[in-house]
C-alpha cells in the first residue's frame, strides 16, 4: 500500500465524495457535509437585512417592509432543525397548522418541498401522528428531523420513529420503489386510504424501528440521517418513558445501519449505550476518515462519544453488531459527584448530561459538547477537544483540550478553514476559541436563549436566539459584531447558506436572503 500512495488518496477520496453528493452549492444534509462541521462554502452573503413586518391582520410577510429578503414562504406553526437544499428544491420539516390541503385535517408532520428559486410550495408528506402524546410524539412539535439529500432520494427520520426515503419529486401518476401505500400511510393506522395526488410525496421505503428494533422514542424522533455510500445511518431517539425513571427498551439501539436502496436493515451499535441513557438520545451521529480509515462518531444518550467502523460486523441473524473502535466520556468526575462524594440527581444543573449537538470531525479531531432538554433550563457543561486516531476508553488518553467555561449547550460547533471554532451555549452564549489549542478569543451575551447552532460562511458568523435575534459577527479572532435584526418571533433552528442565499427559519416562516434582493 505504502508504494501506491497516489492511488490509495485518490481512492479514499472517491468514496469520501461519493458519500456526499454534494452539489457544488447546495446544502443537503445537516451540517453541510458528513463531517457535521455547520461551514459552508458561500460567498456574497448580506451583511444585514431586514426581515420586514406582517401584513395587518394576517401571517404573510409584507415583502415591501423587507430590506435584502428575496422571498419568504409560509410554514406550519413550528419548526425544527434547519432546511436542506439540493437539486434546486428546499426540503424542510414543520406541521401542519397552515394545512397547503383540506384532506389533511388536524395534528400532522410534514415533510416539505418547495422552489429553491421562488419558494413556491410543491409538494409534502403527510406523517400521521403516532397517538402517544408528549411522551413518544408531542403533539403539534411536527417534523424534527433535519432531511438528507442524495442522488434521487430525500431521507428523513419521522415523528413515528421511522427511517424514510421519498423520491425528489411529488407522488403524481409514477409511484417509484416498492412502497406503494402512501394513501393508506398518510391516513394513519385503522383509518380509510386518503388519495395522494401531485401535491404529495413519493415514498420509495421506510423501516420502522419501532416494529423492527423495539425503540421507545422519548418526546420524538429527533435525528438527521447519514449518508455514507450506501448506508444510511441514523440515531433511533430511544429513551425513557413518561416517568422519567425507567427505561422500556433497554436492550434497543441507539444507531442503525440501513441499506440506502432498499431500506433493508444492516447492522446497529452494540455498545449498550440504551442502558445508560439519561433521557434520550437525539445526536445526529457524523463521519470522517482517520488516517485512511473511515468512521462513524456517534454522540449516546449517556454522554459518550463513540468511534464506529461503519462496516456492520458479521453476527447472528438478528444482530449485525457495529464494532466499536473508541469512547470518550465527556461529562467530567466534577459534573457526577459533589465535593463530598454524593452524585448529582440528574437533571441537576450541577450534573452530567446526554449529547444532542452533532460529535463534529475535523482533522482527526472530534469535537463535542453536552446538553439537556431546553425544558430543564440552564447548567454547567463542557467542550472537549478528541484525538480520533486512538482506540478503547480513550476518556483519560485522547482528549487534546476541554473547555468548562460553557453552560449547556444543544448546538453543534463550526470550524472554519483557519481553525476558529464557534459554538453557542443554551443560556445564550456564543464562544469563539482557537480549534487547535482550546484558546478563547471571546464570548458574547446575547441575552436570550440559543437552541440552533452557528453558521460560518463568507467569512461571518450566523445565528439566531429564542427572542428572534439574529446575530451577524465577523468570523475573526476580534470580536465583531456586524449587524443584528428580530423576526419577531424564536429562531429555534440553524441557518444554512446554499447558492448565494442565506436561509433563516422560525416556527412560521422560511426565508430566503440576499445581496440587493427585491
Amino acid at each position: 500500500m505504502k508504494s501506491k500512495p497516489l492511488a490509495f488518496a485518490a481512492v479514499c477520496a472517491a468514496i469520501y465524495f461519493s458519500a456526499l453528493h454534494v452539489r457544488a452549492g447546495d446544502f443537503p444534509m445537516w451540517g453541510h457535509d458528513v463531517s457535521r462541521n455547520m461551514v459552508s462554502p458561500e460567498t456574497g452573503l448580506p451583511e444585514s437585512f431586514d426581515p420586514g413586518k406582517l401584513k395587518t391582520g394576517t401571517e404573510d410577510v409584507d415583502m415591501s417592509t423587507t430590506k435584502n429578503v428575496k422571498w419568504v414562504a409560509k410554514l406550519g406553526s413550528q419548526a425544527y432543525g434547519n432546511p436542506t437544499v439540493a437539486k434546486g428544491k428546499i426540503f424542510l420539516g414543520t406541521n401542519n397548522e397552515t394545512p397547503r390541503s383540506p384532506k389533511y385535517k388536524g395534528d400532522y408532520s410534514m415533510l416539505m418541498c418547495f422552489d429553491e428559486s421562488t419558494g413556491t410550495f410543491q409538494w409534502q408528506l403527510a406523517i400521521p401522528k403516532l397517538g402517544a402524546g408528549k411522551v413518544s410524539d408531542w403533539e403539534y412539535l411536527g417534523l424534527c428531523s433535519s432531511p438528507a439529500v442524495d442522488g434521487d432520494r430525500v431521507f428523513i427520520c419521522t415523528n413515528r420513529n421511522e427511517v424514510v426515503a421519498t423520491t425528489l419529486e411529488a407522488a403524481g401518476k409514477e409511484n417509484a420503489g416498492p412502497f406503494k401505500d402512501e394513501a393508506k400511510y398518510s391516513a394513519g393506522p385503522g383509518k380509510p386510504p386518503i388519495p395522494s395526488d401531485s401535491t404529495d410525496g413519493d415514498i420509495v421505503w421506510k423501516y420502522d424501528m419501532r416494529e423492527e428494533l423495539g425503540v421507545f422514542p422519548h418526546n420524538i424522533t429527533s435525528s438527521a440521517p447519514l449518508i455514507v455510500g450506501n448506508k444510511v445511518y441514523a440515531n433511533t431517539s430511544n429513551g425513557q418513558d413518561w416517568s422519567h425513571l425507567n427505561i422500556p427498551s433497554p436492550q434497543a439501539p441507539t444507531l442503525v445501519v440501513l441499506d440506502k436502496a432498499t431500506g433493508k436493515y444492516l447492522g446497529e451499535e452494540h455498545s449498550g449505550v440504551s442502558t445508560r441513557l439519561m433521557h434520550g438520545s437525539w445526536s445526529s451521529p457524523a463521519y470522517g476518515e482517520v488516517n485512511g480509515k473511515g468512521m462513524i462518531f456517534h454522540g449516546g444518550g449517556d454522554g459518550f462519544i463513540y468511534a464506529f467502523d461503519p462496516e456492520p460486523q458479521k453476527g447472528d441473524d438478528e444482530i449485525k453488531p457495529l464494532k466499536e473502535i473508541w469512547r470518550f466520556d465527556l461529562n467530567p468526575p466534577e459534573h457526577k459527584t459533589d465535593k463530598n462524594g454524593k452524585a448529582f440527581k440528574y437533571p441537576d444543573p450541577n450534573g452530567p448530561c446526554e449529547i444532542i449537538a452533532s460529535p463534529v470531525f475535523w482533522k482527526n479531531r472530534i469535537y463535542g459538547c453536552v446538553g439537556q432538554d431546553p425544558e430543564h433550563g440552564d447548567g454547567v457543561g463542557i467542550l472537549n477537544c478528541i484525538d480520533a486516531t486512538k482506540t478503547g476508553d480513550i476518556t483519560k488518553t485522547g482528549k487534546l483540550w476541554s473547555y468548562d467555561k460553557i453552560g449547556r449547550a444543544i448546538s453543534t460547533v463550526s470550524i472554519s478553514a483557519d481553525g476558529l471554532l464557534f459554538i453557542a451555549e443554551y443560556a445564550g452564549k456564543v464562544h469563539c476559541l482557537d480549534a487547535e489549542t482550546g484558546k478563547v478569543h471571546w464570548v458574547h451575551d446575547a441575552q436570550a436563549h440559543i437552541w440552533g447552532s452557528t453558521l460560518v460562511a463568507d467569512g461571518k458568523v450566523y445565528i439566531g436566539t429564542e427572542d428572534g435575534t439574529f446575530f451577524v459577527f465577523a468570523a475573526d479572532k476580534e470580536k465583531k459584531l456586524i449587524s443584528q435584526a428580530n423576526f419577531g418571533e424564536p429562531i429555534y433552528g440553524t441557518p444554512i447558506a446554499a447558492n448565494g442565499v442565506l436561509y433563516v427559519q422560525t416556527p412560521t416562516h422560511l426565508y430566503a436572503i440576499a445581496k440587493s434582493a427585491k
